[in-house]
């Protein structure tokens, strides 16, 4: 096991990682810009060190500075988190390099499933279903019109290194995909630095469900089944639970035995996410493979008891994954909101600043992931969430009553969350059956206003 690990991140995953490590026996050196040299997260780590000022291109996203963090620190292993650099190759690379283990998978591993026209070939070889589309990047427009016309509209172009919607763009007939083929590739090179996009066929009415995985130095890969993530904003999941619920078990089994494959064809060190879109007849499409620790893995470590990010550790460290694919099983339902500073009833405007009230839910079942406390500031120069909110019990209604109790017991002053927008989700029909899409939540708002 190693001595000493690096955190290259902030907020509620440093301190998870934090604490991890400590359970492990490991110490844990967080590094922070100066928009978080307050956070109180930092006292619980063995030792912190700045690594710049508050905007995350010179300190959360600055490789060198990390990594010259790193060598004063004398550490033996560096984790991501998630965000920031957790899907750089290069970031691994640079940790290969210096001799310091990067806890996730190998640039190798991460290139080939990172890239979404790589993994998608990947996955066609493993024997996993993927949408019909290009077989890799399109650059002209003439390309793009005959792409579209064997596939059939509506399609969706993607940038092939990109996520959280960017270099996105739905086209429902030829002249908008005339037009945004262009748009698309420079929304991708300038938030990725790779202009490379692809076209795919789109699903108007999707589930979006992912299936967690490990895989160990030991050429060994088990998933932990899998998360239903559909309610969705722009991209952005807000609610996900386990296991996702109406969907036929058979089915689902295939999904999760060939998610394990995929990452085991590419010799896959660590926690991996392999998402998947559904169709209304329970087909499933390959969507992406996100190569790090999720912001939704508590909801699996509650079915599963599985700690995700201890097994993260002791995989980079070498050791062989604990436990067979016949010893995950699933236990009760789980269920995480997201609780971001932002504004629900102002089209989600950020809400930063000084939080005066914090008062956390408790209770059977109840776990709450964050960093937060009264008196912390909520930065502008980073991402707006500032906690999770998981329940667990016995089956899926229950686990809705549970969040709705836990939700009312939550109180953040004055700042604007999304509390009082989970709470009327809990209360929504559509929801509460367990069929909604990845639109759902959007065309509920829209009906709102």
């Amino acid at each position: 096991m190693f001595k000493r690990i690096l955190i290259a991140n902030r907020g509620e995953i440093a301190l998870r990682i934090i604490r991890a490590c400590h359970e492990l026996g490991v110490e844990a050196v967080c590094v922070y810009s100066t928009a978080d040299k307050e956070a109180p997260y930092l006292r619980q780590a063995d030792r912190a060190i700045c690594i710049g000022p508050g905007p995350a291109k010179e300190s959360y996203l600055n490789i060198s500075r990390i990594i010259a963090a790193a060598e004063i620190a004398d550490v033996d292993a560096i984790h991501p988190g998630y965000g920031f650099l957790s899907e750089r190759p290069d970031f691994s690379q640079a940790c290969r390099d210096c001799k310091i283990e990067f806890i996730g998978p190998s640039p190798e591993a991460m290139g080939k499933l990172g890239d979404k026209v790589e993994c998608k070939r990947t996955a066609r070889a493993a024997g996993v279903p993927v949408f019909p589309g290009s077989d890799g990047a399109v650059e002209e427009e003439e390309e793009a019109i005959r792409i579209a016309s064997e596939i059939g509209f509506p399609v969706i172009i993607k940038a092939s290194a990109g996520g959280g919607g960017r270099g996105m763009r739905v086209c429902h007939n030829e002249a908008t995909l005339r037009s945004s083929i262009k748009q698309a590739q420079q929304e991708a090179s300038a938030a990725f630095g790779n202009g490379a996009v692809f076209i795919e066929k789109f699903l108007e009415h999707a589930r979006h469900v992912e299936v967690q995985c490990l895989g160990d130095k030991h050429g060994n890969a088990i998933h932990l089944w899998e998360r239903d993530c559909s309610m969705q904003r722009r991209h952005q999941k807000i609610i996900e639970e386990a296991p996702a619920p109406n969907i036929d078990r058979t089915k689902l089994q295939v999904i999760c035995e060939g998610a394990a494959r995929l990452i085991k064809s590419v010799n896959y060190h660590g926690a991996a996410t392999c998402e998947f879109l559904m169709d209304g007849k329970q087909n499933f499409y390959m969507l992406e493979v996100n190569t790090r620790v999720q912001v939704e893995h508590p909801v699996t470590e509650m079915i599963t008891g599985v700690d995700i990010v201890k097994m993260s550790i002791m995989i980079a460290a070498g050791m062989p994954i604990p436990y067979k694919q016949s010893d995950i099983s699933v236990r009760g339902h789980a269920m995480e909101c997201r609780i971001n500073a932002e504004d629900p009833d102002k089209n989600f405007r950020p809400s930063a600043g000084q939080i005066k009230t914090f008062e956390a839910p408790g209770g059977p079942g109840v776990r709450m992931d964050t960093h937060v406390v009264p008196g912390y500031t909520v930065p502008a120069n980073y991402d707006s969430m500032i906690a999770k909110l998981i329940v667990h019990a016995d089956d899926r209604e229950q686990c809705i009553s549970r969040m709705t109790r836990a939700l009312g017991e939550l109180h953040i002053e004055p700042i604007k969350t999304l509390t009082p927008l989970h709470q009327r989700l809990m209360e929504n029909a559509g929801f509460r059956e367990g069929g909604i899409d990845i639109h759902y939540l959007e065309r509920l708002l829209k009906s709102l206003t």
